[in-house]
Order: C-alpha cells, then structure tokens, then sequence
C-alpha cells in the first residue's frame, strides 16, 4: 500500500482539551469537528495518517443494509460527504453513484425486502428491483440474478484520499496531527484522567479518545478495560483502468466491485470472510456465538502465525515501556491469495467485458468487529475523561465524517445530534442483548 502523508516531525503540544489515539478516518474526522467546534485537539497516530483499514476498505458509502442502531449516524455522514470536499477545499473522492446489493435467489430478495421496512421508516430512497432492472443499470453484466436492493443516494468515495485530506484540514483549523508517535497509557489524579503518556512524552488533558482501530482491544487491556472485540482479514486488490461496467459499487456473492477514480475498480470477494484464530477468541469468543451462527456460511477460518505472534505480544506495560505500538507502526497483514484469484475469477465470469483486465495492486486490512456489529462510541465510566471509539465492524469509512461528529459532541460539550444510546460501552456487560442485526 502507498504511504499516506502525515507530519512525523510536529511539536508535541504540552496541554490540550482533547487528545485522540489514532488517525484513522474516525480519529480524523473527530479532530476536524472538534477543532472546528474551537476546542483544542492533539492527534496521535503510531505510524501514519490513515496506514491500516482507513485507507485499505472498499471504499463505499452506504446507508443501506446497516443496522437500524446506525442509520442515523450513517445519514448524517453521507450529508457531510456530499458537502465536506467543498468545505475543506479538496477532492475527498465522494461520487454520489448508487450502491447495489445483486440478489442471487428469491429468499435473497425476501431477505432485503424486509430491510426495506426500516428505509422507510428513514425515507430513504431504497427500492427492491427487478432481474430486468438490475440488467438495465448492468448491462454488461453475465449473470442471473433475481433482482437487487438499490440505494441511489449511496455513494463511493477514495479511501486513500479522505483521511490525510482531513487531517489537513484538521490541522489548518489548529489540530495538532502528529504522526509516529504512539500512545503508551495515561495518568489519573483523583481517579480521573490528567494525562496521556506518548512515546515522546506526556499531554496534559482532561480527555482522552481511543480510535485505534484493531489496536485499541489492546491498548483498553492494559488500562483494565475489557473492550469485546475481534479482528478479521479482508483481502482486496485493485485492478487496472477498464470499462465502465457501473459508476458505482455492485456487491454480489460472487464479486464486489467500487469503481475508482483512475479508471480501474477495487475488487473483493462477496462470500469470503477469513476470521483468524488468535488469543482474543479464547477470551472474547463465547460473545460472539449469535454472530458466528449468521455468519458460519461465509467465514473461512484460519490459525496462522499471527496466533503466536498475539501469544507473545504483551498486554501490559508501563508508560516508560516501549510498547507493541511502537514495534509494528503500520498492521500490513498479507493478502490471501485463494480467496484474491476467486474473486478475480469471479470478477471476469460475471463481468465478461473485463476479461483482459489485470491487477495492479493486492492488500489486506484487519477490521476490528464487535459481537453486535456497532461501534462504540461511549465513555467509560470506570476512569473518567476516557472515551472509546472503536468497533465500527467494517462499516467505519463511509460512517467516518458522522461518527467523527458524533465523538466531538461527545466529548466537546456540543448540543447532542445523535442518540448515542445504541454505541454505550456498557451493553457488553449491563444484560442487554447484544447480538448482530443483519438481515442482508
């Protein structure tokens, strides 16, 4: 993956109202609107701005098949979208294009008719349609599908743009952006947060925001805060410049596809989820049963050398400590390749019209999932002044720019826009039901 930019060499400030851990697009978009709202912010990110999953997923901005807990954030961010480029004064890449869920069978179709129910309990423009109607918006497609869920409104944006994008902008309204430069833990004083140790040294602050990503299970874990949390590995590849099949991005079981800005399209497999086996499961995995049982079909699972990696891994240190942090800058996990040459298959079986297209470029990412699939976005109670913003599921870039509103009015004092009810950190322990709501 090309290096996203980031300023390494920033002057670490001695005291902010808010410092957040990790530059992902959550991270980012939160020092943008917090800085905006005047509050004085410090980002600190390991390696680079938007190095893991911000700048390795798909690429989609979507409100439809999400879980009813998060369409109103959802909502709210493809709003920012559509204006935040004008805004900031660059390209973040957003296209206003269309996302289609291509249904294989007729249970498939009744399956996104009942989501149908919650678009319209949002007035969103979702409509079911037809095997006729998919081949109009597809012609170029070879394959028969019974029909499709289709979001007009839905969009698309440039993974790899958005997140350094904001995090300029973030620093032109007073945010300080430093990079390389990890968080190792924090400091109390009355049992309340009043300082965040980094590898360069402390920040005075009465407020802390964990958007770590995959890492932030970890980082929670030394604090003794249990963060529920598990990582799974998704592949994609992009390919060369190739016809216009869509404008938008088209998932199917067998391919899902984004078209790109440079004429090509990022590409995944549609049924192919590898969950690998490592530690966290031994202690989080009897939470995530509901989930596994919906998802049993699609997940491939693997015990790989990142078992024992995890195994050695320490989970605890102090603040003077070099910390695990430090030692991996940016997570780079190798793509699988059998699941890669399926999809690549796949993408020239139902898209015929691509056959001589070549790839240019393969990764992977980790995406941090939840038992629930929702993010959480809450305090913790147990140490005032800290915040967590983690889990988003694979759902975190086109949530991003809302999510990230979300946390600064969290933590910034603002007038509340969005019930953060669903995102507590507390439905993991307090009895609720938390379990995966997903019906396509």
């Amino acid at each position: 993956m090309a290096e996203a930019t980031g300023n390494s060499g920033a002057t670490l400030p001695p005291s902010v109202d808010v410092v957040i851990a990790g530059g992902g697009i959550i991270g980012v978009s939160a020092a943008y609107y917090l800085a905006k709202a005047g509050v004085s912010v410090a980002l600190c990110e390991k390696g680079r701005i938007a190095g893991e999953q911000s700048s390795r997923n798909w690429g989609y901005v979507r409100q439809q098949g999400r879980d009813p807990a998060e369409l109103p954030t959802i909502m709210e961010s493809l709003r920012l979208w559509r204006g935040l480029g004008e805004e900031i004064g660059e390209d973040l890449g957003f296209r206003q294009t269309g996302v289609i869920y291509a249904a294989e069978t007729e249970a498939d179709m009744a399956s996104y008719e009942s989501w149908l129910e919650i678009a319209k309990q949002y007035q969103l423009d979702t409509k079911l349609i037809s095997a006729q109607e998919l081949k109009a918006l597809l012609p170029d497609a070879d394959h028969k599908w019974a029909g499709a869920l289709h979001t007009p409104s839905d969009g698309r944006a440039e993974p790899k743009k958005a997140a350094p994008i904001i995090a300029r902008a973030a620093e032109r309204l007073g945010a300080h952006v430093v990079t390389d430069c990890a968080v190792r833990g924090i400091e109390t004083e009355g049992g309340r947060l009043s300082a965040v140790v980094t590898e360069r040294g402390p920040i005075k602050t009465g407020t802390l925001v964990v958007a770590g990503g995959a890492w932030s299970t970890l980082f929670c874990r030394n604090l003794g805060i249990e963060l529920p949390a598990l990582n799974i590995r998704s592949s994609v590849l992009r390919t060369s410049p190739a016809p216009e099949v869509t404008d938008g991005a088209v998932w199917s079981k067998q391919v899902a596809i984004r078209r790109r800005e440079d004429g090509g399209y990022t590409v995944s497999h549609g049924y192919a989820t590898e969950f690998l086996v490592t530690p966290a499961l031994l202690r989080y995995g009897h939470r995530f049963l509901s989930a596994y049982k919906m998802e049993r079909k699609r997940l491939r699972v693997r015990l790989k050398r990142q078992f024992l990696d995890e195994l050695l891994r320490p989970t605890h240190w102090r603040n003077d400590e070099v910390t695990p942090f430090e030692k991996t800058r940016v997570l780079d996990p190798p793509p699988n390749a059998t699941i890669l040459n399926e999809a690549f298959a796949n993408l020239k079986s139902v898209y015929p019209v691509l056959k001589d297209v070549t790839v240019a470029e393969r990764w992977a990412g980790l995406i941090d999932v939840t038992p629930d699939a929702v993010p959480v976005i809450s305090p913790v109670d147990s140490i005032p002044g800290l915040y967590l913003a983690s889990g988003f599921s694979g759902h975190g870039f086109g949530i991003g720019p809302g999510a990230g509103k979300v946390v600064a009015e969290m933590v910034g004092g603002g007038p509340q826009t969005i019930d953060r009810t669903p995102f507590r950190y507390s439905r993991f322990f307090d009895g609720s039901d938390v379990r995966p709501w997903s019906p396509v």
